[in-house]
């Protein structure tokens, strides 16, 4: 028996764009096989030497469009760098900037019709947050050995009081990369299955106005959180360095 969805030819599947897929075989994933996912990171990285390498090689006194972009982007990051983790956390700049722009891009690129957004896959920005959580731990021993762990430690309180503290700091810290990498896909997928579901009820006559309204407004809100979610993942960044580079404030 046929269902409702299957009589009248209308369905929304939110999810659909979300599934990972190979691209020239329909054999079984493999570590190795090429996916959606991987030539959309691939695409994202491209665009970031597009930008930064082939969009700034002239060095002209009056900027072009790109050049601009790229000194934007390259000051915004520079200031957030500098005020967050002080003149110590500037010779890691250019690991923040790289950063900063590949989950731009890979946020950006999820917004063009047919593409897949790599970021909203945990798998992707899980990545991310554990190299940021593992250079951030191994940097934070290298640079100040056991006085790492003195992060831990809130002398500020009470002595009785600050084992518990510690081990709650201690248990924080921990869930940093969990935090770090689900605020970004969860942000990402939700905005994009709501926009597939006003897509969706567009091809309706009934509805279609307010439902091509709706689609370009949260296609509009979608693209701020791209460049915002890129924004706070960067900074939180930041705030992670300033514990290995800075000064404990405990």
């Amino acid at each position: 028996m046929a269902t409702g969805t299957e009589s009248t030819g209308f369905a929304i599947h939110p999810m659909d764009q979300f599934v990972v897929r190979p691209l020239f075989s329909d054999a079984p994933i493999q570590w190795y096989t090429v996916t959606n996912v991987t030539l959309w990171l691939a695409i994202a990285v491209l665009c970031v030497l597009a930008l930064m390498v082939f969009g700034t090689n002239r060095r002209a006194m009056i900027p072009c469009r790109s050049q601009s972009l790229a000194e934007l982007a390259y000051g915004m990051v520079y200031n957030m760098v500098e005020e967050v983790t002080g003149r110590e956390g500037i010779k890691y700049f250019p690991y923040v900037m790289t950063l900063f722009l590949f989950v731009l891009f890979a946020n950006l690129l999820g917004l063009i019709p047919a593409s897949f957004t790599t970021t909203s896959h945990v798998a992707v920005t899980a990545t991310l947050a554990l190299i940021v959580f593992l250079s951030v731990t191994i940097l934070g021993f290298v640079n100040k050995g056991p006085g790492f762990l003195k992060m831990f430690w809130v002398e500020s309180a009470p002595l009785p009081v600050r084992p518990v503290l510690a081990v709650i700091e201690l248990i924080s810290y921990f869930v940093r990369p969990v935090s770090h990498s689900i605020r970004l896909a969860g942000n990402l997928m939700a905005g994009h299955a709501v926009l597939k579901v006003f897509a969706g009820f567009a091809s309706m006559a009934i509805i279609s106005p307010v439902a091509v309204g709706a689609v370009t407004a949260i296609y509009g809100l979608e693209t701020l959180v791209a460049v915002v979610q890129a924004y706070v993942f960067t900074i939180l960044t930041c705030v992670y360095l300033r514990d290995a580079v800075g000064e404990n404030h405990h």
